[in-house]
Formats: C-alpha cells, structure tokens, sequence
C-alpha cells in the first residue's frame, strides 16, 4: 500500500474529509508538511478537495525562516495553489505578554492565524503533518509533565478547534517518520531542515533525539507505534468518561451550581472530572487549574465547614453553601463585607434595597384579611402595635428578635445557621427593626411583636419582591 493509499484509507475510516471540502494546509517547508502537500495533492480529483496553503514566519530564525517561507511559495506556484503567508515578531509578543512558554506561544500564534485565515476563505477544515512520531513524542512529553488522561490520549485524529467550528485534521498520524522519509525519496521531493530542531534546550527536542532513541534501543523499535495505539486507547476511554461525566453532571445541576450531595456519590476519579468538566463550562477553559487546586476544592467540599470559599486562578473561586457549590468571579477583596445600609420604611411606597436585589412593598389594608401569609416573604403586623420608625437594614452582630409563637427571644445568627442561609445571603439581606427589635427576616421569620389579634383595626401588609435584571 502505498503512503497516499495509506492517507486515503485514515481519511475515509475517521471520515476526516468529505468530497467537496475545503482544506488549509499548513506547510513549514519541513519533511511532513511537504509529504501532506503533494499526497493532499494527489487526492484532490478523487476527493474533490479545494487546497490552499498556509505558511507562519516566526521571526525568530531570520535568514533561514525568510528562505523557509521562500520555498513553500514556489511550492504552492508549481501546484498552482493559493498561497497565505503571514510574518508575526514572537520575542516582541513574548516580551509583551511579559511571559510564556516560547513553543507555547508560537503554536497558539499558528493556530490563531490558521483559524482567522480558514474563516475568512471560507475553508471549514485545517490540515496538519502531524505523524506517529510526533505523536510518541506528545505522549512522553505529558506523561513526564504529570499530565492525566488528556494529555496521555495525544493528538486525536480530528478535533475541532478551540472556540470555533472549524476541524483540524492530521491525516499523516499513523504514518511513521521513516515512511515519510521514504516517501519524499521515492517521489524526489525537496524539503527545508529546521536547525532549531536540533536544541537540546526544548523538551520535546530532548524526547526526540535523545530519550526516545534510548527507548528504542532498550524496549522497541516500534516504540513510537506502540505510543500511538496505547494514546488511541486512552483517547477512547477519556471519551467514554467524559459523556458518562457529562450526563452525571446535568443531574447534578442547581440554578445557582452544583449539587453537593449529588458530587459526593462518585468516586473520586469522577468527582475530579465532573469538577473540571464543570468549571471548564464556566470559565471556558482549565488554563492554571492544575492536580492540587482540584484536590484542594475537593476536600473543600467534603470536608471543609458547612460554608466556606477558595480561590483558583484567574479571578474565581469556589464557593460552598451547605449543599451548594458554585463558581464565582471575585467582585471583592477577600474578607471585605457587604457595605452597611439602612432605610426608612414609608408606608404605602415601595422601597427598592438595591443591595439585596429587593423591592419591599407595603401597603395598609383592613382587618378582613382572609387568611395569612403562607410564607416568610410577606408579613402582616397590627398596625397599632408599629409605634416607632420602622427601618430596613441589613445584619448587625447580636441582633436578636423573638420568632413567632414563642416567649423567649434568640439570635439572628443562629436562625441563619438553622435556615442554611449562605453567608452572601446574610450579609446583604434587609432586615425589618422596630426601633431595636427585629421583627421581620424576609424568606425566613418573623417576630411574634405586632402580631394580628381580634382587636386589631388595621394591617400593614409587607411583601419582598426579587428585582429582575
């Protein structure tokens, strides 16, 4: 069989292409990219491919990637292809960003380019050279980083790119170096030699030319094709993970997060994917969110007190409410309490608390009620027993109020504790003061002053009403 057989075969079985598509190549100029050129080549009539090709200077070899970008040029003239070449200054970009791993950067920069590029053009896939060598190399590099699953499932085969909807393929991945080598002799191909390949000073550089020829020697010469099947492996498992992670996660949603109890019945390996699957939903991504940070917000929620909050990087944090756990951007300096706010209540007017997110209504109406409140978000209270202001503010240390149907008084703080109010919830919710005494905690209690009697002639009716956004 031959390489370009070979390449039809992995494109048709992962049904990577479809007749008709419109394919970015991305050639550098080096042995693979070349090989993925001229075989693309020679399946566009029987795939009815549209090819344009796609070249980056990094602007960090100078002469070399000049004449880099020189040769795939006249590459893509010979096979009268559109050509898309692009000049980025990756140390400026680096020096600016004021950090950054350098292979990093530079492949974030290629992927930004190709994906603007294929959008504009109208091509909804992305080919690259990737072979099994490369993909032997992935392997290793993560499993020495300390990488999960993930990482250890390598490139896959098709996957769309990050954010958009555009599919990066890699027709080449199960075809090794040396069959690539091969290839261009046979077909009498010229390639260009990336000298910054050679650096000992990059990890992956270091896995190619020294570690891996080790292993060889050692374990097996098929060592690369041995990496390429057990990625293979994990990919598939990871995959079947994720969808059972995925469909354990939608149970376990609340309107505010996730649902403690619900988290706590998986194992440990799931509760670490459904976290990460559930924060990456938010965030968008897992970039800085490494093994301890997970481990931390875990014993957080199993065993941290019944409300408490932990950072993670960039700007969020975990915060655990009883048996709700939710993800939070960080508005305010940690420690730093909702402000102290305080309003006079007028009756008949409705008084907006912006700082709750409440509009408390109230209105005086006459003895024949027809019945009670049925819940803590209305109050009624004899009119005439209302003999001082009536304020609305929010938690001080030691309020207490005495709740209704009993003779002795208790602290506020502790009907929060009984009611699992979050502690969020707390600091900003208003309550009702008659003078000194609490008589009304909206969605939670009331006091047993100025209750409804026979006797009483006149009803002032409160109820607390959610401001929608």
């Amino acid at each position: 069989m031959t390489l370009q057989d070979q390449a039809k075969k992995t494109i048709e079985k992962h049904q990577m292409i479809v007749p008709g598509d419109g394919l970015l190549v991305t050639v550098s100029g080096g042995p693979d990219s070349v090989a993925l050129l001229h075989i693309l080549y020679g399946l566009r009539e029987d795939l009815r491919l549209r090819l344009e090709v796609a070249h980056l200077q990094h602007g960090i070899r100078g002469v070399e990637a000049q004449e880099d970008a020189k040769f795939v040029a006249e590459l893509a003239a010979k096979l009268r292809l559109p050509l898309h070449l692009k000049e980025i200054d990756l140390p400026r970009i680096r020096s600016a960003a004021g950090k950054g791993n350098l292979e990093a950067l530079a492949r974030a920069e290629r992927y930004r380019f190709f994906a603007a590029l294929a959008r504009e053009r109208k091509l909804g896939k992305i080919a690259t050279a990737h072979t099994q060598d490369d993909q032997a190399e992935t392997v290793l590099m993560w499993l020495l980083r300390g990488s999960g699953l993930k990482g250890l499932g390598g490139m896959p085969l098709v996957h769309p790119l990050d954010g958009t909807s555009l599919m990066v393929v890699r027709p080449l991945l199960y075809v090794s170096r040396a069959e690539i080598e091969a290839y261009l002799k046979e077909n009498d191909l010229t390639f260009r030699l990336d000298r910054s390949n050679q650096g000992l000073s990059f990890l992956r550089n270091w896995i190619r030319l020294k570690l891996i020829p080790q292993l060889k020697e050692k374990i097996d010469h098929n060592l690369p094709a041995r990496l390429g099947q057990q990625a293979e492996l994990i990919r598939e498992e990871d995959n079947l993970m994720d969808g059972l992670a995925r469909a354990a996660l939608d149970e376990m949603r609340t309107a505010n997060g996730i649902d403690r109890g619900l988290l706590l019945r998986h194992g440990k390996a799931m509760q670490r994917r459904l976290v990460r699957l559930w924060i990456e939903a938010i965030r968008g991504h897992l970039r800085g969110l490494d093994f301890q940070h997970v481990e931390s917000l875990l014993d957080l929620i199993a065993n941290g007190p019944p409300q408490g909050r932990l950072s993670i990087p960039g700007g969020w944090e975990l915060v655990k409410e009883y048996e709700t756990v939710k993800l939070d951007k960080q508005s305010r300096k940690m420690g730093q309490q909702c402000p102290c706010y305080s309003y006079k209540l007028r009756f008949g007017e409705d008084l907006l608390i912006h700082e709750a997110g409440l509009t408390i209504q109230s209105l005086e109406i006459s003895p024949s009620l027809g019945g009670l409140p049925d819940n803590f978000m209305e109050a009624v209270f004899d009119l005439a027993s209302l003999t001082a202001d009536l304020t609305l503010r929010n938690f001080r240390r030691g309020d207490r109020f005495q709740p209704l149907g009993m003779t002795g008084h208790k602290k506020v703080k502790e009907l929060f504790i009984e009611k699992k109010v979050p502690l969020a919830v707390r600091a900003s919710l208003p309550l009702l003061v008659l003078g000194d005494e609490v008589i009304w905690i909206p969605g939670y209690g009331r006091s047993e002053y100025g209750r409804i009697t026979r006797v009483t002639k006149a009803i002032l009716h409160l109820k607390a009403v959610p401001v929608r956004n």
